[in-house]
């Protein structure tokens, strides 16, 4: 996808893709410092990383939504979902230097009514539960569900992007994981999948020769 068209598909304010802009800049600029994503996916940024971060939008709740992506790292998809939908956002990241860019992000772009950034491990956040879960390349899709219920009520969205390997993923799983999962295509890599789950909780050990409930998994 040309970054031109990816801008375009974003269809959003003139404002906001103006700070949309002067994130990419502080990204560029930061990564000059520390390898927050690959150099070479910076030329193709708006595609590999903004819009691949907005396609998540389109599985959330519209209103009341309070979000937070564990592992945030740069940023992705955290805080360019909150760029685009003023969403109250919890932002986890535990390695000190992209912590610090975060805070200073939130700052620069003047967020932080709206932005909190968490500087400690998913593990160490209070338990409590939010509308939406995020993650991208956090952790294998089991760990993620294991360290990311503390923060899921019955109503909350997990909005995971698993790229090439989601349904691997999601197939080592469902032994061990219940709930409603579905796997909806990408709109920015048409061999990549988005793993969208609600009601997930553990699977309750199976009784000899009962018939398996587990929920179906839609692609």
């Amino acid at each position: 996808m040309e970054e031109a068209e990816a801008r375009t598909r974003l269809d959003v304010s003139r404002e906001t893709l103006e700070r949309l802009d002067h994130y990419v800049a502080l990204l560029a600029s930061e990564n000059g410092r520390q390898n927050l994503v690959s150099r070479s996916s910076l030329e193709h940024v708006w595609s590999r990383h903004i819009l691949d971060s907005a396609q998540l939008i389109r599985f959330a709740p519209e209103t009341d939504v309070d979000w937070i992506d564990l592992g945030s790292g740069a940023g992705l998809p955290g805080m360019v979902v909150a760029m685009l939908h003023r969403r109250m956002m919890t932002l986890v990241e535990n390695r000190p230097a992209r912590a610090r860019f975060l805070v200073e992000t939130v700052r620069a772009l003047g967020l932080e009514s709206q932005v909190t950034v968490l500087a400690c491990a998913a593990k160490t956040v209070p338990s409590r539960a939010f509308d939406v879960i995020t993650a991208r390349a956090f952790a294998p899709l089991g760990q993620l569900l294991a360290e990311g219920l503390r923060f899921a009520g019955p109503d909350t969205v997990w909005i995971l992007p698993k790229g090439r390997s989601a349904k691997s993923e999601l197939e080592a799983v469902r032994a061990s994981w219940q709930g409603d999962f579905a796997l909806e295509p990408s709109v920015t890599d048409t061999d990549a999948f988005i793993v969208v789950a609600s009601n997930v909780r553990r699977a309750r050990p199976a009784r000899p020769g009962a018939a398996d409930m587990r929920a179906g998994i839609r692609t």
